[in-house]
């Protein structure tokens, strides 16, 4: 029976009992670093941080909405190659499944790395968040987990979940070696460690915490969340299904696109080193785009921007986990995600295929099944 565990809590701060338990990790002999979201000095926003000293673990937050960037991106650069010590990851499950997608892509490697999965309560829009903050950061997270985990997760201080968060059918991280409750637990006393591999088994055997067992409320409480949020989801697709089903409404719908590519650059699990678009292919001649006026009398700038999000959307539907920073990083706020989402869905439901389940499944366009679609083959 896998261990079960429990972290405890005191005087209700979760944060440091999890920069406690964060300190127990470093002390571990067979753990060289920690990545874990950390408030920079200057900023109240959270970033990814490699720690390894215990007395740098000062502003660590892990609970913080604050969610400015993927970090399976910064995971991947870690252990792409062997870096000689082992690193324990504390990452929101969409970082995890998107760090699994990109193992798979040869991105990047298991073998260095215990991956901490934390129960995801939400995230804001960066914008949103620094209205949110003020200027006590660790309080402000604590208002935030304390609404959200009381039932509470409609708008703070006129901040609101992103429509990702709030369509995220994965929020507790089946994928991690070691998970973190948060959900159903009493958070007033402790957080749930429960092991879900041979390696989180082995860590979290090393750190001689209290036995525990899963609460009975749990089970109820993630039930309901994930009604909410399936209900969210399936609504949310229909609306962007509506918007965007000819051609004439999907240019409407991205018309705001500027080609600055940030979407391609936030997104975790799209990788080329080098991107088509940033090349002479799209490099036209000046008298090209004249010659685009002419025939039609008008033509919208810069062009391709369709074009650009439809290539994205091949290439990466398969590997999408919905984490929704690619809407975060647009600067003109086009509901990027939704149509991610949306289209990932559909494709990922055509291969039988969940991107970032697990490291044994493959991705769906790197083998041949004879199988697979035979009302398109008509065999």
């Amino acid at each position: 029976m896998a261990t079960t565990a429990t972290i405890k809590v005191k005087d209700q701060d979760l944060l440091a009992s999890l920069k406690a338990f964060c300190v127990t990790l470093l002390e571990q002999e067979n753990i060289s670093a920690i990545l874990v979201p950390q408030r920079l000095p200057m900023k109240s926003m959270a970033m990814p941080t490699l720690v390894t000293a215990v007395d740098q673990l000062e502003g660590i937050d892990p609970l913080s909405p604050a969610f400015p960037m993927n970090g399976s991106k910064v995971l991947a650069k870690l252990t792409r190659r062997p870096s000689g010590g082992k690193i324990a990851a504390i990452l929101r499950p969409c970082e995890i499944r998107a760090f699994i997608e990109l193992v798979k892509l040869k991105q990047a490697r298991t073998e260095d790395v215990v991956l901490i999965g934390l129960d995801c309560l939400g995230a804001f829009r960066n914008t949103d968040y620094f209205h949110f903050v003020g200027d006590d950061a660790a309080a402000a997270t604590q208002r935030f987990y304390e609404s959200v985990l009381s039932g509470n997760d409609a708008a703070m201080d006129g901040a609101e979940l992103t429509p990702a968060c709030r369509a995220c059918e994965h929020s507790i991280p089946d994928s991690a070696d070691i998970a973190l409750g948060l959900w159903g637990v009493d958070t007033g006393t402790g957080i749930l460690a429960q092991a879900q591999s041979p390696a989180g088994e082995t860590l979290l055997n090393q750190l001689n915490l209290p036995a525990a067992e899963v609460p009975p409320a749990r089970k109820d409480t993630l039930d309901r969340l994930l009604e909410t949020r399936t209900a969210y989801r399936d609504q949310m697709f229909a609306d962007t299904a509506a918007a965007t089903d000819s051609v004439e409404k999907l240019g409407s719908y991205m018309a705001n696109c500027v080609n600055c590519y940030n979407c391609r650059v936030a997104c975790p699990v799209c990788y080329c080193k080098e991107c088509v678009f940033v090349t002479d292919v799209f490099n036209h001649d000046p008298a090209q785009y004249l010659r685009w006026a002419q025939r039609k009398g008008a033509v919208k700038m810069p062009t391709d921007t369709v074009f650009y999000h439809l290539t994205r959307l091949t290439h990466m539907s398969t590997a999408c986990v919905g984490c929704g920073q690619c809407s975060n990083a647009c600067p003109n706020d086009i509901p990027v995600m939704e149509l991610f989402r949306l289209v990932g869905q559909r494709t990922q439901e055509a291969f039988a295929y969940e991107a970032g389940k697990s490291v044994e499944e493959n991705p769906p366009l790197s083998e041949f099944k004879e199988d697979e679609f035979q009302e398109v083959v008509g065999l």
